[in-house]
């Protein structure tokens, strides 16, 4: 049997012959890089390529249904940008262009026969984390002992896009067990922020949004059972929603806990415009997936509805919690929520509601006992099919991390309990404190992007999870070294995890990083969330800072 280091060699080696495989050529970068990158896809591609992979998505679409645009042309182009991608912060698990190509070629030739288009994604490139199940290629999931294994079938919510007209012509890199707000593993390494690569792009769909910052999707597909679309996007500038638990097809994606239901995974949308959030959602709903999956909820995208609305004038209730008094915020992120609800009070059809977290810690303490009931032995199991080495943070969420033990039947009982419980208190708390608090305005993490290999406390998106509520993520700023050093020195951490959370934190360190918040509702309230954020970002002209745009050093 092959050694750990073999496969993962092996892997690299087939992801790099991927990329050689882009015709025309990928030039050599430029020499002496910064630490922020974002910029050099743009003085590598094409004028052309420029334009067509920075265009919104839902104009995208518009090109190419009505034939401004090939899919052809447009693959292409994405298929180029991803590539420099790679090579500047390696978020690429594959790139798939002769598959990619000849389902463009299959597009253009179906809309010059029929003079329409397939469907209501005809030819939009759609990048899907590794771990997404596709038919005929190997698994995802973070493991070097899973690598050699082949998918049979395709996950069900791509034959949905598939039927809808998308492209996939890239895989993105993920974690290690997919545990991580982190992205790194044994088979592909470590994918940086390309805002500054000495920071991370989050996790665990963290390839999907380094690769989204540098313009290399339009439009992308991850999982998130702890922050995981979240976290990505968040760091590295761009848009991500967690959705309600099944509303979105998971069948078929690759995910060694299988069958662990005591925190559930769910799938959601990564774009680097908000408005790819609502495509997607439209788009997978439309097609009422419960038909074919009982486990799903029987209900469509109800984005037509009209939202906060008082005596036909807007009224939107924007709860703020400043603080989930288990991790302090950060200077930066406390600027952007002081920003951000400083402009909302001063706006008629808003009411701020400042909420009080109700019990958080309490919260984490359910979480540390669900994410590893077995105390970690499902992902030693694994990481011993290879001998590959367990990375720190993993070994920190799953065996040896506060509060981790393996539990009895009996104790996964009891805290599968106590969850219900908390969501219970939770909702009823809501209810009668603020009950016509809309959503809650919060950070999406206690600081911007950490540095690499410090992120440990995942607080600030989990007890989302938790809860079940939906949240989306998006960009207000970027760190500003002239006001974001001021950290209070006389501040005595609250906990050991405080503790590392704000020794951690260097906004020197952390430069350039986009600072992002997050928009939460209630449960099965995914399209009022995704509402409330066009409203907000609308009226008062979100991001202050468009990060993505510019390098812009600060």
């Amino acid at each position: 049997m092959a050694s750990w280091q073999d496969v993962a060699r092996n892997a690299r080696t087939h992801r790099d012959d991927t990329i050689e495989a882009v015709n025309p050529p990928i030039p050599p970068l430029p020499s002496n890089l910064s630490h922020n990158v974002i910029d050099v896809p743009r003085q590598i591609l094409s004028q052309e390529e420029i334009k067509i992979t920075e265009t919104p998505v839902l104009t995208l679409v518009e090109h190419l249904t009505t034939r401004k645009l090939t899919a052809t042309a447009v693959t292409s182009a994405f298929l180029r940008r991803a590539s420099v991608a790679q090579k500047l912060v390696n978020c690429v698990f594959e790139l798939l262009p002769d598959r990619a190509l000849a389902r463009a070629k299959e597009l253009d030739e179906y809309i010059d026969k029929h003079n329409t288009p397939i469907g209501p994604l005809h030819g939009v490139p759609i990048s899907i984390k590794a771990r997404i199940s596709m038919r005929g290629l190997k698994k995802g999931g973070g493991f070097v002992g899973d690598y050699e294994e082949i998918s049979q079938d395709d996950a069900n919510i791509l034959k949905i896009f598939w039927k809808a007209g998308a492209v996939f012509y890239v895989r993105t890199t993920e974690p290690q067990a997919l545990m991580m707000l982190e992205t790194t593993s044994n088979v592909t390494g470590i994918t940086t922020n390309p805002h500054n690569t000495a920071t991370t792009c989050g996790g665990s769909s963290g390839g999907e949004a380094a690769l989204q910052a540098l313009y290399g999707s339009p439009l992308g597909l991850g999982g998130d059972v702890g922050g995981s679309v979240r976290s990505p996007a968040g760091n590295c500038g761009t848009y991500a929603l967690r959705t309600t638990n099944n509303r979105v097809p998971t069948f078929g994606s690759s995910y060694y806990m299988s069958g662990c239901e005591t925190i559930i995974s769910s799938a959601g949308p990564m774009s680097p415009t908000l408005e790819g959030l609502n495509l997607f959602m439209r788009v997978v709903l439309d097609s009422e997936p419960w038909k074919f999956d009982l486990s799903l909820h029987q209900l469509p995208w109800r984005d037509t509805e009209t939202y906060f609305v008082q005596n036909g004038r807007r009224h939107l209730n924007v709860g703020v919690l400043w603080d989930d008094k288990v991790v302090k915020p950060t200077a930066p992120i406390v600027r952007a929520m002081k920003q951000v609800v400083e402009k909302l009070q001063t706006l008629e059809g808003f009411a701020i509601t400042d909420w009080e977290p109700y019990q958080h810690e309490r919260g984490m303490r359910i979480l540390e006992k669900l994410y590893a009931p077995d105390g970690g032995k499902a992902m030693i199991k694994a990481c011993e099919k290879t001998g590959e080495p367990v990375h720190p943070l993993i070994s920190y969420r799953m065996t040896n991390g506060p509060g981790v033990e393996e539990l009895s039947i009996h104790d996964v009982w009891e805290w599968s309990r106590q969850r219900e419980l908390y969501r219970y208190e939770y909702l009823q708390e809501w209810n009668s404190k603020a009950p016509e608090m809309d959503v809650i305005l919060c950070p999406y993490h206690q600081s911007p992007a950490p540095l690499l290999e410090t992120t440990r406390y995942w607080g600030y998106t989990s007890i989302w999870n938790l809860l079940d509520y939906p949240a989306a993520v998006f960009p207000v700023t970027r760190v500003d070294l002239q006001v974001d050093t001021d950290q209070n020195s006389n501040y005595t951490p609250r906990s050991d995890i405080d503790d590392w959370c704000q020794k951690n934190f260097d906004a020197v360190r952390q430069k350039d990083c986009p600072v992002s918040l997050q928009l939460v509702g209630k449960r099965m309230d995914d399209e009022k969330v995704v509402r409330a954020l066009e409203v907000i970002k609308a009226t008062i002209g979100l991001p202050f800072v468009d990060c993505l745009a510019s390098s812009g050093s600060t």
